[in-house]
């Protein structure tokens, strides 16, 4: 049976955890060295392996036929978003297909308001509007121009669209089944979406050295397996809208732990961007 959509502490201490564990992705991607299709395809595969086990441990079943379709569709959405977010960036600079793929609490919100018929308060929409804002600052996109309309442009937009598919889909499922079977089926579709297109981009799928496979091996465990399995959890318990603002908490994350362990240190930018996301987050959780 699904968990229980009561609100209460260990959902949004499940939230926070997932978004600590994402926060580390970059740096993984960083640490790997290698295309991102590729590092995109083994972090689920090395997900979707370590789930797996846990579920044969677990003895858990397959959800029902219709909450199953919904795990397989969500799991399309985040192998696609993820592929287009990679092809993004080598089509335009970070900051920009960031920017632009963090739209997707704006259609998770637009979605939950217009298809889903969900009352958000009026302050969702100030925090959330807050929240995007620091993650512009924080990634030092100055200049307004420089968001320009291109292919790589374009490409990161519709990941945002994926994104929010996933979330949305996400949170219908997890009314229906618990966060482990989701999570394996979805991971695991991500996965082999994402082989497929490893294969028709003809990307190099072997040969690594050990820092690569060492960074591959945490981008799956940590920041996919652990990561999401939080915040599927917190889904079952948190409206999509709520999820999808304080995702933008990952580059505050970023920010801060590559400072330690790339030597990157903070800027002003850093520190105020920052400083905005939390403030944005805390509005949309107190709404």
């Amino acid at each position: 049976m699904p968990e229980s959509r009561s609100p209460g502490s260990a959902p949004r201490a499940a939230l926070a955890a997932g978004v600590l564990c994402i926060g580390f992705s970059a740096l993984f991607v960083r640490w790997a060295a290698v295309p991102g299709v590729v590092s995109a395809f083994y972090r689920v595969l090395i997900a979707s392996a370590g789930l797996l086990v846990l579920w044969l441990v677990r003895g858990a079943g397959l959800p029902d036929g219709r909450t199953l379709r919904l795990a397989v569709l969500a799991g399309v959405f985040f192998g696609v978003d993820l592929a287009l977010w990679n092809s993004a960036v080598m089509a335009t600079n970070v900051a920009n297909a960031t920017v632009l793929a963090y739209l997707a609490p704006v259609w998770v919100g637009l979605a939950a308001l217009v298809l889903f018929k969900e009352k958000l308060k009026k302050a969702y929409w100030p925090g959330m509007a807050l929240a995007l804002l620091g993650m512009i600052v924080i990634l030092g996109l100055k200049n307004p121009a420089d968001l320009r309309v291109g292919r790589g442009e374009i490409l990161a937009v519709a990941a945002s669209f994926f994104y929010a598919g996933y979330l949305l889909t996400a949170q219908e499922a997890r009314r229906r089944t618990d966060t482990l079977p989701f999570t394996t089926v979805s991971v695991s579709v991500s996965a082999v979406l994402l082989f497929l297109v490893s294969l028709l981009r003809n990307e190099t799928l072997s040969g690594f050295g050990r820092q690569t496979w060492l960074a591959l091996l945490g981008a799956g465990l940590i920041s996919h397996l652990g990561g999401w399995l939080a915040i599927n959890y917190a889904l079952g318990h948190m409206r999509a809208s709520v999820v999808s603002v304080t995702l933008l908490n990952q580059p505050v994350v970023t920010a801060l732990a590559a400072w330690p362990l790339l030597g990157e240190p903070l800027g002003l930018a850093q520190v105020a961007g920052g400083v905005l996301i939390l403030a944005g987050v805390f509005i949309v959780h107190r709404s």
